[in-house]
């Protein structure tokens, strides 16, 4: 092959990739969403800005590169319901159809229900689902929970048989994916393609967004979501 031809080939492979490009952002994030939170725990200040069951359970802790949301610690928390104990919501915000991606370490030791969990649709103590991620999948265990004014009733429609947590010094990426409209819930562990979880259910819409365990201890980082719309409102439980 000539040297013109050579560098006309690199133009168009180029030009073709920076075209293509848009599309895989646009099938990444819809087109009509937008970044609406972001939070790195950099800021010691940063827990002032959340509401938990127990907030003597978390603290501004050692992240993957540099700070992290902690939970160290069991909750002095009892519900009235069935459900997890150990739960922190961003303040003040109310999400309905979103993307969630964060960072995870799961920092306790090994066991079929070893977890860590998201929580979204937060309407109060009793009303809201929540992703249970655990090494293994049983009727209590590695779900899509539903808390409606009732003990946790899992809904997923498919799951796999649970995620490997491997030490208490890694780092796990999680996206989760929720539509109001649709009522799809799809959770993602490391393989941004596959979803590890699906679930389909319209009883809650616009709610907080939490960060937790059932009895576990964790740590989150690089929390940001993407969405189309944000409510604020005054939260008034936990606290």
């Amino acid at each position: 092959m000539k040297r013109g031809s050579i560098f006309t080939f690199f133009i168009t492979v180029i030009a073709a990739v920076c075209c293509f490009y848009p599309t895989l952002q646009a099938q990444h994030i819809p087109e009509d969403y937008r970044l609406v939170y972001e939070e790195d725990f950099q800021n010691e200040n940063t827990l002032k800005n959340f509401v938990a069951t127990d907030k003597r359970a978390w603290r501004i802790g050692e992240g993957k590169e540099g700070k992290a949301l902690e939970l160290f610690g069991k909750s002095d928390y009892e519900p009235r319901v069935r459900s997890p104990h150990n739960i922190i919501f961003i303040k003040g915000k109310k999400f309905g159809s979103f993307i969630l991606e964060a960072e995870l370490q799961q920092t306790g030791k090994e066991y079929g229900h070893r977890d860590l969990c998201l929580f979204f649709g937060l309407k109060d103590p009793s009303n809201f689902y929540y992703v249970h991620m655990a090494s293994q999948a049983d009727p209590n265990a590695h779900n899509v929970f539903l808390v409606n004014d009732a003990p946790r009733t899992n809904i997923a429609t498919t799951t796999t048989e649970g995620v490997n947590w491997g030490t208490n010094q890694d780092w796990h990426k999680v996206r989760l994916e929720r539509n109001i409209e649709t009522g799809t819930v799809k959770l993602f562990f490391n393989d941004m393609t596959t979803p590890v979880m699906e679930a389909e259910d319209k009883h809650f819409d616009y709610g907080y967004i939490g960060f937790g365990s059932f009895d576990d201890t964790g740590k989150f980082d690089n929390i940001k979501i993407w969405g189309s719309n944000l409510e604020t409102e005054k939260e008034g439980f936990f606290e």
